[in-house]
């Protein structure tokens, strides 16, 4: 048996956990040490793989460092994982983003570092498992460890907003309950479509694989029902409008490397699944629904970023803006052809350490000041020229600035939007929310970070010691794919491309017969 290295990832945060349990709570520093170390762990298997994949089965594809054990056999699930060019993306963000929310800045989390950072491992785990899952039970069983730690982290350490009446209680139970209306309607379809799969072949299996081998033989009703049914769950955790305002509230109220986590890479499970799941599985679902996905992204494009325009609070910005972006991701996805779906996937990469190093950004100004309300800051670039820094990159980033990693994901969404004719007004219309984009990011900018000094901020103090690794790391990954986005594209082109190829084969056999065409 090969050297299972991806249940060491997953192992090494919860390992972590374990030691952090018999370390005294007043030894914060120590806790915060395992924390960080075991994160690293984690990251660094992770970019080792990563360059074995690219450099040896990039041109095969599949997947790669697979570890298949039998886990339930009478009901057939077992614990099956893998990487290809589509998880292993997604894999290496959260580990960055795991790694550098360690040290992200947020005052509340001193008070009980020992269970935050426990926390935190545990919360890091069930995101990475969603994405080498490849057994469905597999996928939902980490997918349900995620919530339960996202509640108790925002209730316990995060904070209210000065601009909305909004808690830190209200946010924390808002989002769980999204969430898990989202899940109910995962597990009905996951089970519908489970039973379907055991009826065909005569033997039960959640294998991701081989329930994609059987699309052929579920009916095209079914497939849109069930589908309808996945599209609802993934989407409200991708905060798809109008089931989006779970999400800025979440981000507002959740302590600083929780946001980052939040806006990083817990939305991007639902685009996940969507892919993964959704339209690998359901082809013909897809592509009767794609069209009603496409309008209601536009939705999430323009409206979110209209938000953006009246908010005061940093983290709202950040947060509507995020909603904004996933319209982009949701555009991608229902253009149902290769190029389109790759722009989706990376952009959901591209925003995820982008937003991480946004949302690091604005914990470090508001331990620092005690203030988000941006009319309270101003000039901060003189007294903070790193935490400045950071700021204009992520702004930059958010933006779509050409050398950053979000430039050319978002350009190949459009492409691939405006090759199918019933996309290009509504891409069109999407592109407004580009201007929007820039009109806030560089408001905010201003309004935060320029102007005249303003002598009340002269005691506050700018990054340094370890609260650097987040600048530093995500800086790094920014433009490091922005400046050689091959790195990223090509890793997920060859994930996608039998996705996409199964969509295609569907739309050429199925055009005419099922309502909803492209």
């Amino acid at each position: 048996m090969s050297f299972p290295v991806l249940t060491v990832i997953l192992l090494a945060p919860v390992i972590g956990a374990l030691i952090a349990v018999f370390i005294p709570k007043e030894e914060s520093k120590i806790i915060k040490a395992v924390a960080g170390v075991t994160t690293f762990i984690s990251l660094i298997l992770t970019i080792i793989i990563y360059i074995i994949y690219y450099t040896q089965h990039l041109a095969v594809g599949g997947f790669a460092f697979t570890e298949d054990i039998p886990w339930v056999t009478d009901l057939g699930v077992v614990y099956s994982l893998g990487v290809d060019g589509f998880s292993l993306p997604m894999l290496l963000l959260t580990n960055i983003i795991g790694f550098t929310a360690v040290f992200s800045r947020s005052w509340s989390v001193e008070k009980r570092a020992k269970e935050f950072y426990i926390l935190l491992l545990i919360l890091i785990t069930g995101v990475m498992g969603t994405f080498v899952a490849r057994d469905l039970f597999i996928f939902f069983l980490f997918y349900e460890v995620v919530v339960i730690p996202i509640y108790i982290m925002v209730i316990i350490w995060g904070s209210g907003s000065k601009t909305k009446a909004v808690t830190k209680e209200y946010a924390g139970m808002k989002l769980t309950i999204f969430l898990l209306i989202g899940s109910a309607f995962l597990l009905a379809a996951m089970i519908w479509m489970y039973m379907e799969a055991a009826g065909l072949r005569g033997a039960p299996t959640f294998d991701i694989a081989t329930l994609a081998s059987l699309s052929s033989q579920f009916s095209g009703w079914f497939q849109i029902v069930v589908f309808g049914m996945m599209a609802f769950g993934f989407t409200c955790l991708l905060s798809m409008f109008p089931f989006h305002s779970w999400s800025p509230d979440g981000y507002a109220g959740a302590p600083t490397a929780v946001s980052m986590i939040h806006a990083g890479v817990l939305k991007k499970i639902g685009g996940y699944g969507l892919v993964r799941v959704g339209l690998f599985i359901l082809p013909i679902g897809a592509k009767f629904w794609a069209p009603w996905i496409a309008i209601l992204a536009v939705a999430n494009v323009v409206y979110a970023a209209l938000i953006c325009l009246a908010q005061k609070d940093m983290k709202y910005v950040v947060g509507y803006s995020s909603v904004s972006h996933m319209g982009f991701v949701l555009i991608g996805m229902a253009s149902l052809n290769i190029i389109g779906l790759n722009g989706a996937v990376a952009n959901m990469f591209g925003h995820g350490v982008m937003s991480a190093l946004f949302f690091s950004m604005v914990g470090y100004i508001y331990g620092a000041t005690k203030s988000r309300y941006i009319p309270d800051l101003g000039g901060l670039a003189h007294q903070m020229p790193i935490a400045a820094t950071g700021f204009v990159v992520a702004a930059m980033a958010s933006a779509g600035l050409p050398g950053l990693v979000s430039f050319v994901p978002e350009f190949t969404t459009f492409v691939g939007a405006f090759s199918v004719p019933a996309l290009r007004i509504p891409a069109i219309v999407a592109l407004t929310g580009v201007v929007l984009g820039a009109v806030y990011v560089l408001r905010m900018v201003a309004n935060v970070l320029f102007g005249p000094r303003k002598e009340e901020w002269d005691h506050v103090e700018d990054i340094k010691g370890s609260y650097m690794i987040p600048v530093v790391v995500l800086i790094i990954f920014i433009v490091g794919f922005g400046v050689f986005p091959s790195l990223l594209m090509d890793m997920v082109n060859s994930g996608l491309e039998p996705i996409a190829a199964k969509l295609a084969e569907v739309t050429a056999a199925s055009a005419g017969q099922i309502g909803g065409n492209l």
